[in-house]
């Protein structure tokens, strides 16, 4: 059969395309990191030509999408996606993203990371990090309606609905568990040694008598019966397998880690498409054409097709070709390598493979080394790339044998020795966290925390460029790896000394929010709390403003809802303290407006007032609460008023702010040093308010910061503050060496760190203190 080839390649996205969709040869379908959705349609053909529309943009990562076929009422079919938001929208393909969703799915508590719809169209199922799978069915929208399949032990990272009676879910546990639509759980059975990633349903009299696919962690492809036999182990691929699909004529579909995309027939790999980026996320298969989409980690939609008219154009195919063999591969993908026993570029020539996709390394004249990678059908040998090392220092750190450019210590624990995270600059964040969360028997919903520092903990030196992360926030908006398929030239680092700009923390989930303020809101009512509950009055002001928000973002003028702040201001100080999280995380955003510092309540006094207040009702205070006060405080600084505030009410914000010296809520550290930031700029660059005894209260603090805390955003946060309040003048600069050793305590710092921009900074201080 002929092998697939390049159709068109779909860029539009911002970021990686973590699912995709192909409901008719018409449109593709895919899902983003960058918060959005879009819908692609094919212009005219040949050579295929598409155009892109964004359907739905949120605030978070959007991980999964599905497709319901026309019915009645939607004649286009429903585009169903779900992600970080833990919503899941339903939206007709026609509609655009400023316009109402049909539907918002409610009741996972955490990402949705699976969506599939049965054949039939009645139901939608759905899989979360939550541990719960949930049946959906179509028109009945309310969670009331849904059905939860809760025998999970761990996150649900694929569902299948299999048949309008059937569904399967694969499950971090390692388990596959098949359930009646009714939620009975017919079947448990442990399908992997490693957590299940993908599943497919097979066509009907599938040559191996199976009737579905799972694949995961291990790299290993099964087939099973749907009564739990399994039938055969398809392997070729080299990492993590991500996602399956099955084409018309039975075989099957798969991509992951490894870059490639690779087609099944019976227990052979027939072709293996190399893809120029790391991860090569989903794959899906149009019904009408067996035609093939995938979405991958370089922010592209890509199509391959068997028939020539649907080829690409010379030049797409050309450039398309021309960046896979351009690309990089980590060392760490093809193993051990020895250059001397390497062969040289006539092996090429001289010996075949002995498998489709085989990777063979060879040494070119000039020393370096590149991959190729064999083609059953073409028989012979194509580049694939160059083979690199991990782009670093150049300094490795030997662990259980193998060079790591990083070795972290984490602790999980406290009185336990740290467990040690190896990591190499060009490996896959996620990759590495989940690793490591298998090895050391943890559980899953460690993997984003993981992820996280090990990406804020190498920043500066990963593979690509690298940009500084936003902290996240309460309610799950955290940024994630960025995955780039060439490593860039290493620029000299840029002086940072001193800041100029204030830092405010504005990112949010702004219907999580208002979902869990309202959900609160029952809980009282139903406790007999009427009277400080929210009225209907109250919760529709609610909803304007998360509306208002979502629309315009967090901005000066983000209040221009009527009630707004004094709904805030309540949810913050009058609610039972255990519920006021929410209340908090709103109230900070707000705290941006110049309407917020300018507030004064009759018996209470300003925002910073009833911000201290409220958080520090119970000894000891909720850290979290502490944290959401102390992002109020950071946001002060954006508006003239709030920074008049700042300053007035330095005393009590200092109070509150110091108690993260010795934190272990590295959130609630961030947020501390970011308002440490913000008041050296404001006494930097208006110097008729500057105060000495402020600035040294601020290098008090921040010296204590940087001998305690170990984690690189805040010790770098610190040092910022730090190197900008030296500059503020000599009588500052020489308290800060002969008082407060700051000296000492940068070296210190220093030391504690790998990231390249503590060591930068650092070096800055150093040299303005002479």
């Amino acid at each position: 059969m002929a092998d697939f080839k390049l159709s068109a390649s779909l860029a539009g996205h911002d970021d990686d395309v973590r699912a995709v969709a192909f409901p008719s040869s018409k449109a593709v379908i895919s899902a983003s990191r960058d918060g959005t959705v879009r819908l692609w349609k094919l212009l005219n053909s040949p050579p295929p030509s598409y155009d892109g529309t964004i359907t739905y943009h949120g605030g978070g990562f959007v991980n999964a999408v599905t497709y319901l076929p026309p019915a009645d009422g939607f004649q286009d079919g429903l585009i169903i996606s779900g992600g970080q938001e833990t919503i899941i929208e339903v939206r007709q393909p026609q509609k655009g993203q400023e316009e109402d969703a049909d539907a918002l799915l409610l009741g996972h508590s955490s990402n949705v990371c699976a969506l599939d719809v049965d054949p039939a169209g009645k139901f939608i199922v759905s899989g979360s990090w939550d541990s719960e799978a949930r049946i959906w069915p179509v028109g009945k929208w309310d969670s009331e309606y849904s059905t939860v399949l809760k025998e999970h032990g761990n996150s649900v990272w694929a569902v299948l609905a299999y048949d309008s009676e059937t569904i399967i879910t694969g499950c971090a546990d390692q388990y596959i568990r098949i359930y009646h639509v009714s939620g009975k759980l017919i079947k448990s059975f442990k399908g992997s040694d490693q957590p299940i990633r993908a599943l497919c349903r097979l066509p009907e009299g599938h040559p191996s008598g199976a009737n579905f696919a799972s694949a995961g962690n291990d790299s290993i492809i099964r087939l099973w019966t749907i009564g739990g036999k399994r039938i055969a182990n398809l392997q070729g691929h080299d990492s993590f397998i991500y996602s399956l699909a099955s084409l018309p004529s039975g075989e099957i579909v798969s991509s992951g880690e490894d870059r490639t995309l690779r087609i099944w027939q019976g227990t052979s790999c027939i072709q293996t498409i190399t893809h120029p980026a790391i991860s090569v996320w989903s794959v899906a298969v149009c019904p009408e054409t067996g035609d093939i989409a995938s979405g991958t980690s370089d922010k592209t939609v890509r199509i391959f097709t068997r028939s020539p008219e649907r080829f690409a154009d010379a030049e797409t195919t050309q450039i398309f070709e021309e960046s896979v063999r351009q690309s990089t591969i980590p060392k760490q993908q093809v193993g051990d390598l020895n250059k001397q026993d390497m062969p040289g570029p006539e092996f090429l020539t001289q010996k075949s493979g002995t498998r489709d996709g085989q990777i063979q390394t060879i040494k070119e004249s000039d020393g370096s080394v590149t991959a190729h990678m064999w083609s059953s059908a073409q028989g012979a040998w194509s580049k694939v790339g160059v083979v690199v090392d991990s782009a670093g220092s150049g300094s490795k750190t030997n662990y259980e044998g193998k060079e790591y450019d990083y070795v972290f210590d984490v602790d999980i624990e406290d009185g336990k020795p740290p467990l040690k995270l190896p990591y190499n600059l060009s490996q896959n964040p996620y990759e590495a966290a989940t690793k490591f969360i298998e090895n050391n028997k943890l559980p899953i919903s460690y993997l984003d925390q993981v992820a996280n520092f090990i990406t804020s903990n190498t920043q500066g030196a990963t593979i690509g460029q690298s940009q500084a992360q936003e902290t996240p926030d309460a309610w799950g908006s955290d940024q994630r790896y960025r995955p780039d398929s060439q490593p860039s030239a290493p620029a000299p680092p840029p002086k940072v000394l001193p800041q100029e700009e204030y830092l405010s923390i504005v990112v949010a989930s702004y219907q999580p929010m208002q979902k869990k303020i309202e959900e609160l809101n029952k809980a009282l009512i139903a406790d007999g709390h009427k009277d400080v509950s929210l009225n209907p009055a109250e919760l529709a002001t609610l909803s304007r403003l998360r509306s208002n928000l979502e629309s315009k973002g967090v901005t000066k003028d983000s209040q221009n809802v009527d009630g707004g702040l004094d709904l805030a201001i309540k949810l913050s100080t009058m609610w039972p303290y255990k519920n006021r999280l929410p209340g908090l995380d709103l109230l900070r955003l707000l705290a941006i407006a110049p309407q917020t510092a300018t507030y004064t309540h009759p018996q209470a006094g300003n925002v910073v007032d009833l911000l201290v207040a409220s958080v520090t009702e119970t000894s000891p205070p909720a850290e979290n609460n502490v944290m959401m006060a102390v992002r109020a405080f950071a946001n002060l600084f954006e508006s003239s008023e709030g920074r008049t505030l700042a300053i007035s009410d330095f005393d009590k914000i200092q109070g509150l702010t110091s108690s993260a010296v010795g934190t272990s809520n590295r959130n609630l550290a961030v947020a501390a040093t970011t308002v440490y930031i913000n008041y050296a700029v404001l006494l930097k660059t208006e110097e008729e308010i500057s105060s000495f005894e402020q600035a040294l209260a601020l290098l008090d603090t921040l010296s204590k910061i940087l001998t305690t805390q170990k984690d690189s955003e805040v010790i770098y946060r610190a040092l910022v503050a730090t190197g900008t309040l030296i500059t503020i003048g000599d009588e500052v600069k020489s308290a800060a060496k002969d008082v407060y050793s700051i000296g000492a305590s940068v070296s210190t710092a220093a030391a504690k760190a790998s990231d390249p921009r503590i060591r930068n900074v650092a070096a800055e201080i150093k040299g303005l203190l002479g």
